[in-house]
């Protein structure tokens, strides 16, 4: 197997990119996200890569990051949903966003990504709900937003509560989430406090 592929982007398509290792191009099928995210022509890339292999398929799909091909992986374990359909996941949602959608349960978010109808983002948050950790989810969106306390981790009631509210209002679970981890949460905060904090990351 190739673990990734490290050397000149020589091509952008559409759905594909092509690097030039020692003189050697390698066509690698990508999401609309990673061309997003490429450098210009001629500079240096390294993409992690999966060789998917099949009686008469060959090919590579590329990530930017180790992150994302790890959830590449676990979308080909679920029934229905092949390599193409993975990539057109991946091409709407991080892979932070689908940790969200899965441990949240939100299946309309994940409904919405191309060729992913309501009864197969159902049977993605029932395959994948317990291979998805909700410490290692917050974690990374800590990460990304601010550091999560342990005063946040453990306000867990008000926080569900402010979720809860978020949700009635018509945001998604995963959107919910996300503005309600990104407020510096104390003790004595209330629900309604974390709510209104929360609507300010709405906007």
């Amino acid at each position: 197997m190739i673990a990734y592929v490290k050397g000149t982007l020589e091509e952008i398509g559409s759905d594909y990119v092509i690097v030039d290792v020692n003189d050697i191009g390698y066509q690698i099928k990508v999401s609309l996200r990673v061309i997003e995210g490429l450098p210009g022509i001629g500079s240096q890339v390294k993409i992690h890569t999966y060789t998917y292999v099949r009686e008469d398929v060959l090919a590579l799909y590329g990530f930017l990051t180790k992150d994302d091909l790890q959830m590449f992986l676990l979308l080909l374990g679920v029934n229905g949903v092949g390599p193409k359909g993975a990539l057109g996941i991946l091409s709407m949602f991080s892979a932070q966003e689908l940790r969200l959608a899965i441990i949240s349960q939100d299946s309309k978010t994940i409904a919405k990504a191309p060729g992913i109808g309501a009864k197969t983002a159902q049977r993605m948050l029932i395959d994948l709900k317990d291979r998805v950790s909700v410490e290692e989810t917050f974690e990374k969106l800590g990460d990304e937003t601010v550091h999560v306390s342990s005063v946040k981790q453990e306000n867990t009631g008000a926080r569900s509560d402010a979720i809860e509210a978020l949700t009635a209002l018509g945001y998604s679970v995963s959107e919910s989430m996300k503005a309600v981890n990104a407020v510096e949460i104390t003790e004595d905060m209330t629900g309604d406090t974390i709510l209104k904090q929360a609507l300010k990351h709405m906007f």
